[in-house]
């Protein structure tokens, strides 16, 4: 397995620096924080490359919000010279890490993402079911196709990741001390509590561009096992989402057991007991925001109600267009075309 050294220096360089402060400040240009760094932008830049070489920097504490949308979460905000760090830290290692990946491992990667996860279900919708084989209904329903399809959520992912799990799965790859050092610094900027104890050695903040990147890397030993070892062909995961088809679906509870046993002995981690569900395809399977039939896509209710209740909200006229472009842009990809033109007329654009 080959390892890498010396990836410090290319971290800490003032040019990948540069380059990840310019990733940093995109579509962000006008926030008061990036406005305050650019004051003096290359001598906020030399200062942090002084902390990193002395190896005196340190993390800000972070700011914490709850979202509900309308499941909710706690996302955790990190200063913009730490967001600069991570850019700096992912554009290096980046690459070394994504050739071992798994294909169908969808989130947060170059090429990748909804859409494209979005196609591999598709192709393996029709895989599964002998290219959308009809079983016999007594509804005449022209969409119970064969096939079956686990439906997977993983319990409280990012406040369960073991970091000493991870680091072993980064140094691997990766045999600089000084980038392992970098790394243990932004994984312990942490606030997570269990009560009055904080949690030690555990847990990434949602919201931080290293915790998605860190997920991918933790998780690859279950894309490895499912893939490899169980022999799964129709497998997609998206961050701590994932599925599998198959055509038998004893096969899947099978499958259900072994993964749930792996990664309580591998990664300290289970399945949700909730949301972890063997579903017949004729049903649709609810992935990357979307209800996907065999022939058909549907937008989830939540996301209708939340736009419904933004036009109800708004007096802004503008803000309120604006708002409907952006969910327009996201519900063209499903059979919305009706929902679509009711919304337009009912705000008169």
């Amino acid at each position: 397995m080959k390892s890498h050294k010396n990836l410090y220096e290319q971290i800490v360089s003032i040019d990948n620096l540069i380059r990840a402060w310019r990733r940093a400040r995109k579509g962000k240009t006008q926030k008061d924080y990036v406005i305050e760094f650019e004051f003096d932008t290359i001598g906020n830049l030399f200062q942090l490359q002084k902390e990193l070489q002395n190896q005196t920097y340190c993390p800000k504490p972070l700011k914490t919000f709850i979202l509900r949308d309308p499941k909710t979460r706690k996302i955790s905000k990190s200063n913009f010279r730490d967001r600069i760090i991570h850019h700096a830290i992912v554009r290096i290692i980046e690459s070394i890490f994504d050739k071992t990946f798994i294909y169908d491992s969808c989130a947060n990667r170059k090429g990748k993402g909804n859409l494209f996860a979005l196609d591999r279900l598709k192709k393996f919708m029709s895989k599964i079911s002998g290219n959308g084989k009809l079983i016999r209904n007594k509804f005449n329903d022209t969409n119970f196709v064969y096939g079956y399809c686990l439906k997977a959520d993983i319990k409280h992912y990012f406040q369960e990741v073991d970091h000493n799990i991870l680091i072993s799965r980064i140094k691997r790859k990766i045999k600089d001390e000084k980038a392992i050092w970098l790394i243990k610094q932004i994984l312990n900027n942490i606030s997570e509590r269990d009560g009055d104890k904080l949690l030690i050695n555990k847990g990434m903040p949602l919201g931080n561009l290293t915790s998605q990147f860190f997920a991918n890397i933790y998780l690859n030993k279950l894309d490895s096992f499912v893939k490899h070892t169980l022999k799964a062909k129709c497998y997609i995961r998206y961050v701590d989402d994932f599925i599998l088809l198959h055509n038998s679906k004893s096969q899947l509870e099978t499958w259900k057991k072994k993964i749930d046993k792996f990664l309580k002995a591998e990664l300290k981690l289970e399945l949700h007991p909730d949301k972890s569900k063997i579903i017949p395809l004729a049903k649709g399977i609810d992935f990357v925001g979307f209800r996907n039939f065999y022939y058909f896509k549907l937008l989830r209710q939540r996301n209708i109600r939340q736009m419904l209740s933004r036009i109800k909200k708004s007096n802004d006229r503008e803000e309120l267009e604006e708002s409907f472009q952006g969910w327009q842009a996201y519900a063209k990809w499903a059979n919305s075309f009706r929902l679509t033109n009711k919304i337009k007329k009912h705000i008169n654009i």
